[in-house]
């Protein structure tokens, strides 16, 4: 960007100098204009290059926290900079699912996009250490890691293929919610077709666990759980609640199985066109936006639960053992793999 425009005032700055060259030596009014014409024309081309807009895009609803918390993201970037840098969000889906999003960082057409870190996995193939069911004990765990060199790691595994992450927001721990048959061990999802992300670990997560994985795009859900498609899915409290799944699943089952993260993602073509000051303020203001919106989610959890229970819906809270035992045949599964070392190292970090 900074080329074009200099080279552009280049050529205009020849063609006037050119054009007026006899004028200039006989009439010293016209080179008071003339040089008065390229000082505007400079500062214009600065004025062009000092304000820089990222587009953001997500698929989640503005009530969501997460959102909350990239619109307070754009609002610090917006007062650090003084205005030169600014993010744009589009909500919603606006600018296509998740999958959709992650190509358009690849090519450069977005600049920054909030995906859950499920579908990702199938571009950075390390990410779906993430998305392995209890590699968490709980939450303090999971953030001491995500926080680590480990997770640190993580965010920056995408680069090869043109995704910089720039942080983690909580997305809480995902439990399984069914329309008619009450989940309160692994064998009560036997027969149950369960939607999942499009993951391959998702998938085989499901598989370990009992069910059957059927994987359907989020703006779909529900209309496949009205018609009987699938008969259930899993998902964090605030997303079962906000999606309004709960009208149609009776049961909530918080097994609590895995805990993945959304990821604030940045292209790296864009990535690298900042300068570094730029890069420190949307480092700085992402990083101020994740403990924003743990705060916000916390609340979020309770005030869901709150809601879809005087809604009708049965929460359960099942013994977990069982759901871990069936787990650790999966994490077996990657013995002999990097995966396997990762989650060693993960299950040895306090």
């Amino acid at each position: 960007m900074k080329f074009r425009y200099g080279l552009c005032s280049l050529q205009i700055f020849n063609a006037i100098l050119l054009r007026f060259s006899r004028r200039l030596r006989n009439s010293p009014l016209t080179l008071v204009l003339f040089f008065s014409l390229i000082f505007l024309l400079f500062t214009g081309c600065c004025q062009k290059k000092s304000h820089r807009i990222l587009k953001l895009a997500h698929v989640l609803d503005t009530s969501h926290p997460v959102h909350k918390a990239m619109a307070f993201m754009a609002e610090q970037v917006e007062e650090k900079s003084n205005g030169r840098l600014t993010i744009k969000i589009y909500p919603s889906g606006q600018l296509g699912q998740e999958r959709e999003l992650i190509e358009l960082l690849q090519i450069g057409s977005l600049a920054m996009a909030k995906v859950s870190t499920a579908p990702l996995e199938s571009f950075v193939p390390e990410i779906k250490i993430l998305g392995i069911p209890y590699v968490f004990r709980d939450d303090t765990h999971r953030w001491n890691v995500l926080k680590s060199d480990i997770g640190r790691s993580l965010l920056l595994s995408g680069e090869e293929c043109f995704l910089r992450g720039l942080c983690f927001y909580d997305a809480g721990s995902r439990s399984f919610y069914t329309k008619k048959i009450p989940i309160h061990s692994p064998k009560d999802l036997k027969g149950l077709k369960i939607r999942v992300m499009k993951s391959v670990t998702s998938v085989n997560m499901v598989k370990a666990l009992g069910g059957s994985p059927t994987p359907i795009s989020w703006g779909e859900l529900y209309t496949a759980l009205q018609q009987g498609v699938v008969d259930g899915a899993e998902n964090n409290p605030p997303s079962f609640f906000l999606s309004h799944h709960y009208e149609v699943c009776q049961f909530y089952t918080l097994d609590e199985h895995t805990s993945v993260p959304d990821i604030l993602l940045i292209s790296t073509a864009v990535w690298d066109h900042l300068t570094p000051q730029e890069r420190t303020w949307l480092q700085q203001a992402a990083d101020e936006s994740v403990d924003f919106q743990r705060k916000l989610w916390d609340k979020a959890c309770q005030e869901a639960l709150q809601e879809v229970k005087k809604a009708g819906v049965t929460i359960i809270y099942p013994d977990k053992a069982a759901f871990i035992r069936s787990a650790e045949k999966l994490h077996d599964s990657y013995r002999g793999t990097q995966i396997f070392e990762l989650i060693n190292k993960i299950k040895e970090m306090e």
